[in-house]
């Protein structure tokens, strides 16, 4: 899948789970998981409860994503 096909939320992050996941609650009310991007984690940025983000989710299942920037 490219990357044009995701589409975008913004987020607000309410819970940390293990593993590098965490529950994103968008701005429509839908829960996302997700996993802290590549280039987030080549760069060290850091992500933490509270933050807001923005969420790249695949068409096929909403339900989980790729944090791709923090606000």
């Amino acid at each position: 899948m490219s990357r044009e096909d995701h589409v975008e939320f913004s987020g607000t992050i309410t819970a940390v789970n293990g593993g590098g996941h965490y529950i994103v609650k968008s701005e429509l009310g839908h829960d996302i998981i997700a996993k802290v991007s590549g280039r987030l984690r080549r760069r060290r940025i850091r992500v933490v409860l509270g933050d807001r983000v923005r969420v790249k989710v695949s068409p096929y299942d909403g339900s989980r994503g790729l944090i791709s920037y923090r606000l």
